[in-house]
């Protein structure tokens, strides 16, 4: 038997699984109310039950999302990966109001890997965003159909009959009748047309815009919870491989004879290394199989391996750093451009310069990659803590030389993912040694493992450049950026950056500058760079946003007055004034602008909040600012610092503001801006991979540390801004502004400014 996340607790009681949970929920009396592909095709009716997850027995077709049962449970999916942010809770909760469901009486499913979910990708802070008008009318769908079918049974005119939670109410004679009592009667009735469905006012909202914990959060507590980690198979293998020190060599050669003769080790097996680009192909190396994970750990240290010497091993991290910092000197690719950028230099001013920088980056989630697959007759299944299950499953089907249709990917609760697993390439371990050894196989990466081959947030070296008229205001603005793209992991001859990463905080800057260039430069990747959390908005911000409060001091300027000067009158950024190709994080300009009087409005919050300008409190304290857009949200912050008399730094306030449009969750918008304070405070304190020759420097926490209680925010203040707006990101926008917030507030402490990351480099941690 095998145990999965897709047991709930009460399944878990009384030993019932996932199928044998579909299978009672699409017996006789479910109805179910499916939706289609990508999001503009969401609401069109299947054609194909065949493909709706075992569904096929439900009498209502299509469906994925929604299913309501004879004794009234009303099953919701959930289509993306749960890390923390919350995903797997909003979303449903918007089906849940749309349908005018009791929360109490629904049921959450976890999704597998399909594209009839749409997209699944739990990345770019889009989750609500992009399914919000689907799911709402995936609710409101399922509401009307359960109208129509009480006011035939009462036959009556659906116009007299309206909803409270679970039950539709006919309103001139008071009767009442349970969701449950009609869904088999619902199940038989056409699907309304998309005109006929009436959305919910704003004012109705039962559960959209209200605070809630979890919906996990018992289990999670009570240690029910399934993680990558915790899945179990009978006679399952464990694995812990052994992976190339450089990345892109190979094995050379394996001495095993020292690891087969220790207790509980059963063989070893070889994984081929990828071949280039790398994607989302297992890095390769040696697995040790044994039945325990202390045993195949055990075995993988008696292992001698010679190694291919790989291109990468030329790779030392100084030296890598001064090559981008030289050519963030020099001009780059022009990839946004306002005004005559020579010509007002040449009409002189007050000239500012400076340069940024900011490290590699491990992503250290709490929880390092863990994955269980079996591979039987030609088809794969698999467990993982995935934020991409389609992804995954199309890597699986590539190495395993299947269709995709034969692999099946179950998602699992996450322990932190921050982007890292959204590379599937601990699942393909699994899924090829279950494939070699014929058995289950579990695959286990230990911390050092994950934080000696991440796939890393980029290294970054920045440029800045401003010319100061007489009133202290920039006439020109010159930015570059050089940063080896994670475009690299998917085409190994890419070195500069397209634009989707560039549109990260760098050509989407808001300032009314009429002179304004933003140049790129190239940069060859030595190691695999992934996504990461809030992704290139974090160099970008440090930068920029340091480099605007270095021109208001050299202005004699606040800094406040002269961030909102800079952002000139309230205007919404014409689109003319930015790139051609601009992503806008896949939304509509139209929809999604960027609107300066929005940026105000968080700065001005933030800042009253925290109490800007008043008396300053004593020798060692500065308090500091930042802004930045990301993922569609703005957001300012304030930190406040004191600094001791040797040196280190200690946060003792955070403020920050909020707007990100239409919130579906206040209580975990709150919470992943909290959370974004405490580990924006580990990334500026501590966080830094290195390398030599190749191979990275850092292990385990005593290498790559974490901010621990005496050094995280003493406290943080989160301000949500009321909005009408369409919804926006909530999981990485609170990370960009943190950085350069914390480091304009040490210079207004001390008057020395930080140029480069992590401060323990300059021993202020």
């Amino acid at each position: 038997m095998i145990h999965i996340d897709n047991i709930s607790s009460s399944d878990r009681e009384t030993g019932s699984d996932r199928r044998g949970f579909l299978k009672g929920m699409l017996g006789a009396g479910a109805f179910v109310l499916s939706i289609g592909l990508m999001p503009e095709q969401l609401l069109a009716r299947s054609a194909d039950a065949s493909a709706s997850d075992g569904m096929t027995k439900a009498p209502l077709r299509p469906n994925v999302y929604l299913a309501i049962d004879t004794d009234g449970t009303a099953y919701i999916i959930a289509h993306r990966s749960e890390m923390g942010s919350g995903s797997r809770t909003a979303l449903p909760r918007i089906v849940a109001d749309e349908l005018d469901a009791d929360w109490a009486r629904v049921k959450l499913v976890q999704a597998t890997g399909d594209e009839k979910y749409g997209d699944q990708d739990t990345d770019g802070s889009h989750s609500v965003r992009s399914f919000f008008d689907v799911l709402r009318e995936s609710g409101a769908t399922a509401r009307l159909m359960l109208i129509r079918a009480a006011a035939a049974e009462w036959s009556v005119p659906a116009a007299e009959c309206t909803t409270s939670p679970h039950t539709v109410v006919h309103k001139p004679s008071g009767k009442k009748l349970g969701y449950g009592e009609l869904a088999a009667a619902a199940a038989k009735l056409e699907v309304p047309k998309k005109e006929d469905v009436k959305l919910k006012p704003r004012n109705e909202w039962r559960y959209i815009g209200k605070g809630t914990t979890s919906y996990d959060l018992k289990d999670m507590c009570t240690g029910k919870a399934v993680y990558g980690q915790d899945t179990h198979m009978e006679g399952m293998l464990y694995a812990s491989v052994a992976h190339p020190p450089v990345f892109g060599s190979s094995v050379k050669s394996v001495d095993d004879q020292a690891a087969l003769g220790l207790t509980g080790v059963k063989q070893t097996a070889t994984i081929d290394a990828f071949k280039p680009p790398i994607g989302f192909q297992a890095l390769g190396g040696v697995a040790v199989l044994a039945d325990s994970t202390w045993a195949a750990i055990e075995g993988r240290k008696k292992l001698k391996i010679e190694w291919e010497k790989s291109p990468h091993s030329v790779w030392n991290s100084e030296a890598y750093k001064k090559e981008l910092q030289d050519t963030a000197r020099k001009a780059g690719k022009v990839v946004r451009e306002n005004g005559d950028v020579e010509a007002a230099f040449a009409n002189g001013g007050k000239i500012v310069e400076a340069e940024y920088y900011t490290p590699l980056l491990a992503h250290a989630a709490m929880e390092p990659p863990a994955a269980l697959a079996v591979y039987r007759d030609g088809k794969a299944e698999v467990w993982a803590p995935t934020q991409g299950p389609q992804g995954a499953r199309d890597a699986i089907a590539q190495a395993l030389g299947l269709k995709k249709e034969d692999v099946t990917v179950h998602v699992t609760l996450l322990g932190g993912g921050f982007g890292r697993k959204s590379f599937p390439d601990f699942a393909v371990e699994a899924a090829v040694l279950s494939k070699k050894t014929g058995r289950p196989v579990k695959v286990v990466w230990s911390r050092e493992d994950d934080i000696k081959f991440d796939a890393y947030h980029s290294v970054a070296a920045m440029y800045m450049k401003a010319a100061l008229g007489p009133d202290g205001r920039p006439t020109a603005w010159l930015q570059r950026t050089v940063f080896p793209p994670i475009g690299s992991t998917f085409d190994a001859s890419a070195n500069y950056s397209a634009p989707d990463e560039l549109g990260l905080g760098f050509t989407d800057v808001p300032f009314a500058v009429a002179s304004f260039r933003a140049e790129n430069g190239p940069a060859t990747a030595h190691a695999r760079i992934g996504w990461f959390r809030s992704v290139a908005n974090i160099y970008h911000a440090f930068g920029i946003h340091s480099f605007a409060d270095e021109l208001a001091h050299a202005a004699a300027r606040d800094p406040l007055e002269y961030l909102l000067q800079l952002l000139g009158p309230d205007r919404v950024v014409p689109r003319t004034e930015l790139p051609k190709e601009f992503p806008n994080y896949g939304a509509a300009y139209e929809q999604y602008p960027i609107d300066s009087s929005r940026f105000r409005r968080v700065l001005t919050l933030a800042a009253e909040k925290a109490g800007w300008g008043r008396e300053k409190p004593g020798n060692g304290y500065g308090i500091g600012l930042a802004m930045h857009r990301s993922f569609l949200t703005y957001v300012a912050t304030v930190v406040q610092v004191q600094v001791d008399d040797a040196g280190h730094v200690h946060i003792k306030r955070v403020d920050t503001a909020v707007d990100a449009g239409t919130v579906v969750n206040p209580e975990m918008v709150r919470q992943q801006f909290e959370g974004a304070a405490v580990m924006g405070t580990s990334l500026a304190l501590y966080g830094e991979i290195t390398a030599t020759n190749g191979a990275v420097d850092q292990s385990n926490f005593d290498t790559f540390q974490m901010a621990r209680m005496n050094n995280a925010p003493r406290e943080t203040n989160i301000y949500i801004v009321p909005s009408d707006a369409p919804p926006a990101g909530i999981g990485e926008p609170g990370l960009p502004p943190f950085a350069p917030a914390l480091c304009n507030a040490i210079f207004a402490a001390t008057g020395k400014r930080v140029r480069e990351l992590p401060l323990s480099r300059a021993g202020l941690a």
